[in-house]
């Protein structure tokens, strides 16, 4: 159960960071409003707080939730922008959170 936990929590954490630094991008961009950026700066905000909900090093955290996020990115590449995957995004997907994975749940004695 604390791997699911432990998932979905990394799951939204990705969610709020790249809805976080894709409304500026629209804004920069696309010249859409400038008042995305504050959905923008509550979402960071979010992303940050999420973060902070996982019982282990901090470090650690960081380190496996990059592989959660290149997940989540891939994702975003082809339900917002439209753009299939190739198999080399779904594979480096598959590394990056099978890292994860290893990073986050394998036997520690500390």
């Amino acid at each position: 159960m604390l791997e699911l936990k432990t998932i979905g929590l990394f799951l939204l954490t990705a969610l709020a960071e790249i809805v976080g630094c894709y409304l500026p991008y629209m804004w920069l961009r696309e010249g859409k409003s400038i008042w995305l950026l504050v959905p923008a700066a509550l979402s960071l905000a979010a992303f940050a707080w999420l973060l902070s909900l996982h019982p282990t090093a901090a470090g650690r955290v960081y380190a496996a939730y990059g592989g959660v996020y290149i997940f989540m990115a891939i994702l975003w590449l082809w339900a917002v922008d439209g753009i299939r995957p190739t198999t080399w995004d779904i594979v480096g997907s598959g590394v990056a959170l099978l890292g994860m994975a290893i990073i986050m749940f394998a036997p520690r004695s500390t």
